[in-house]
């Protein structure tokens, strides 16, 4: 199956692949059509996939005939995908199954459906350890015959292969890995329902992640059974594609109303809760008195406007950059779904590696949670990475950008460390903030230490982060000066003012600056070698930011104005590439693709033989041969995980090529 991702933020992603019925879009929801007895046309809500039960279906001899004679798609009235479950629900509960894995299989291609699925067997959350690997050994037994039939058989259905293990995380992450050896289509994450009906929203983060970690990059991720959406953003933000609702119709039959807050029961409600369609047209009397069949209907109608609404309100947040945002602001609708999202947190490295370099969006400090956002993972690890002076000078937060807004007359110091003579030569200048803790002021305006915005009036968990950042990072110097105002906001233990107080100033050096920023940018060293010669800044005149550097007369970068990072002209790329080893800040091509990268042509990950592993998407990156010979050099749509493991859609966006 040929799945590429048009967008990304976090680990969420805007993608697409294809069915024998047409294009699905992700982040995506199906929902459940019951074969016998669904009465609402799901069309009408946008549906571009939905998943009924094959089981089921294979049980009943009258739709099992109309099934085989005129398809799945007849059967349930549904022109778009159609994915079928193989009746592990029914296992589940019933305990055993009247069918095999070979014959489901078959019955499934028969029927026509898009997307079939192995009989996998549901281990519940917290059972007995020995049960989740013997139910785990079979689910991987029967994955892999699926996959030998399918395959042999050539059958035209997608594979599902779904990923079990219980709450074990070890067999989450087995299961993971065993399934993507097979090379499926499609892979779900099974038996995490009684997860969300007992509130165990941390496990359930636990379970994911454990296993998207551990399935390629390259395959949409089925949650299965989550269907309330209070939970898509979240799921979405760990790397999960689809979800499929059989909540719309059974809180409906229970008289409940979805809604990204959680559900509200029509005996409670004096409003309708939102402006569709059947919220405008009724009142909350009116439903009540209504006839059940009638009742029911509508509502299931408004749960499903309700989580479709969801799901492009997440995609509009992965084109805008601000996903973790909206993640933020839903994990706040219930304390166990906070209490999820605090343990998203603790995989922050995880989640760094598949965050955007930079995004159209500014970063948004909403409370504790934002500290263990990746970005700020990110800009820490850069200034335990980076080059650094003697001593260090940290000033209060002043308006931003820090370094345009540094009053004259700077104030006391306190000093901590060794007490020398002053030489602001020797010295950094940082400013002390949350979340970021320390910025560089000769990088203070590259993304996103400019671009973001936090309240004024400072949290206890942003002052005790900081705090402690601080108290760690400073042994990297020999005198560390701290401005009187931090003292104060960040409650530090200090009591000595520095002598020398008063000639302590900053000013800003355009030279020093773009240096800085190349370091930040493309690491420790690179801005000296990128701007080695007489060196000419030319700024914009409507703004006053840096826009081209020169050399010798030849421009090496222009700085984009909304992230102050840079973009290599050509001679650029060519110092870059003689500065930093190979194969640092590279993507390296096959000799198939190096005609066309020496042209300037879009680079697809299929020629992609290997790279630096520390690509991140949205970098400036060398495109080079197997040689190290320079080809071109251009942005990363991709992070490096994902351009080895996709063998279709694009990966870097070449700049310009070297013929």
């Amino acid at each position: 199956m040929d799945f590429t991702i048009k967008n990304k933020d976090s680990r969420g992603r805007i993608g697409v692949f294809k069915t024998a019925h047409g294009l699905v879009r992700t982040p995506n929801l199906m929902p459940v059509i019951h074969p016998g007895k669904q009465t609402i046309d799901i069309s009408k809500f946008g549906a571009d996939i939905v998943i009924t039960n094959a089981y089921i279906i294979y049980k009943d001899e009258e739709l099992k005939n109309k099934a085989l004679n005129k398809g799945v798609h007849d059967l349930i009235n549904f022109d778009g995908s159609v994915m079928t479950d193989s009746g592990s629900y029914q296992l589940s509960v019933y305990g055993d199954l009247e069918v095999s894995n070979q014959e489901i299989i078959e019955f499934q291609e028969a029927m026509k459906t898009d997307i079939g699925t192995s009989l996998d067997i549901p281990t519940a959350p917290y059972s007995a350890r020995t049960k989740a690997e013997k139910d785990l050994e079979i689910t991987l037994e029967n994955a892999k015959e699926a996959k030998k039939i399918r395959d042999n058989e050539k059958m035209k259905m997608l594979l599902n292969s779904v990923v079990q293990g219980s709450t074990f995380l070890d067999l989450r992450s087995k299961s993971a890995r065993d399934l993507s050896a097979l090379d499926c289509d499609i892979y779900p994450i099974g038996a995490i329902v009684p997860l969300m009906e007992s509130y165990h929203y941390s496990d359930l983060v636990d379970v994911v992640m454990s296993s998207v970690s551990n399935l390629p990059d390259s395959k949409p991720r089925h949650l299965m059974g989550a269907g309330h959406p209070m939970l898509f953003a979240l799921a979405v933000a760990m790397g999960c594609d689809l979800f499929d609702s059989a909540a719309y119709i059974l809180y409906a039959e229970n008289d409940r109303f979805l809604t990204t807050r959680g559900s509200y029961k029509l005996e409670n409600l004096h409003e309708m809760p939102c402006s569709c369609e059947v919220c405008n047209k009724y009142t909350p009397d009116d439903l009540r008195a209504m006839d059940k069949k009638e009742r029911t209907k509508l509502i299931a109608e408004h749960n499903l406007y309700v989580s479709f609404a969801e799901i492009r309100v997440i995609r509009q947040a992965i084109m805008d950059g601000n996903l973790s945002e909206l993640v933020e602001e839903r994990s706040r609708v219930h304390p166990m779904l906070l209490d999820a999202y605090r343990k998203l947190g603790d995989y922050s490295n995880n989640l760094e590696v598949y965050e955007p370099r930079v995004k159209k969006s500014a970063f948004f400090y909403t409370g504790s949670e934002s500290l263990k956002r990746p970005e700020v993972t990110r800009h820490l690890m850069k200034l335990d990475e980076m080059d650094k002076k003697r001593d260090l000078a940290i000033l209060p937060a002043y308006r931003k950008p820090y370094s345009n807004n540094i009053p004259d007359r700077l104030g006391n110091f306190y000093v901590y460390g060794e007490e020398m003579e002053i030489d602001l030569n020797k010295t950094d200048f940082m400013v002390a903030d949350i979340p970021f803790c320390l910025v560089p002021l000769n990088i203070d305006e590259a993304y996103p230490l400019s671009q973001h915005e936090s309240p004024k009036i400072k949290d206890l968990d942003g002052i005790e982060f900081v705090k402690n950042f601080l108290s760690d990072f400073i042994d990297n110097y020999s005198q560390i000066l701290i401005h009187s105002h931090v003292v104060e906001d960040y409650q530090l233990d200090l009591y000595r003012i520095h002598p020398q107080s008063n000639i302590i100033n900053f000013k800003v050096n355009d030279q020093d600056k773009i240096k800085a920023i190349a370091d930040y940018q493309f690491g420790n060293g690179t801005g000296k070698a990128l701007f080695n010669g007489e060196t000419k800044i030319e700024k914009s005149k409507k703004t006053g930011k840096i826009r081209h550097i020169y050399c010798d007369d030849e421009l090496i970068a222009n700085m984009r104005a909304s992230d102050s990072y840079f973009v290599l002209a050509k001679e650029g790329a060519r110092r870059l590439h003689k500065a930093i080893k190979f194969p640092k800040n590279r993507v390296i091509v096959n000799a198939d693709c190096e005609p066309y990268s020496r042209e300037g042509k879009t680079v697809f990950s299929k020629f992609v033989t290997d790279g630096d592993s520390n690509i991140r998407a949205k970098d400036e990156v060398l495109i080079v041969n197997e040689n190290d010979d320079l080809l071109a050099f251009g942005k990363s749509l991709l992070n490096y995980n994902e351009i080895m493991n996709f063998n279709v859609g694009q990966a870097i966006k070449n700049r310009k090529g070297f013929l």
